[in-house]
């Protein structure tokens, strides 16, 4: 694949739309079905569907919409690491 930037260090419009973007998305399964959300992207952004692949799907589908609505800088810095931490309240 090309340099995306040109060799200018600056990506054109164009050029982003072809650079993957690798997030780490949960999934919660609940009696009614299961909800999908991203970690590192700006915003709130939330899948549903009776299934997981659903629930995935939608999610995927509603990121791909956020990035082309608020742009390339929506998607935070790359997470390295996503942990589940169980705490009382």
């Amino acid at each position: 694949m090309p340099d995306p930037c040109g060799g200018r260090g600056i990506i054109s419009p164009e050029a982003d739309s072809r650079i993957m973007r690798h997030l780490k998305i949960v999934v919660e399964e609940h009696a009614d079905g299961f909800v999908a959300y991203p970690v590192g992207l700006r915003g709130a952004v939330v899948g549903q569907g009776d299934t997981y692949d659903e629930a995935l799907a939608d999610v995927v589908s509603a990121i791909r919409f956020h990035i082309e609505t608020f742009g390339p800088d929506a998607v935070d810095a790359e997470v390295l690491d996503a942990r589940l931490a169980e705490v009382t309240v």
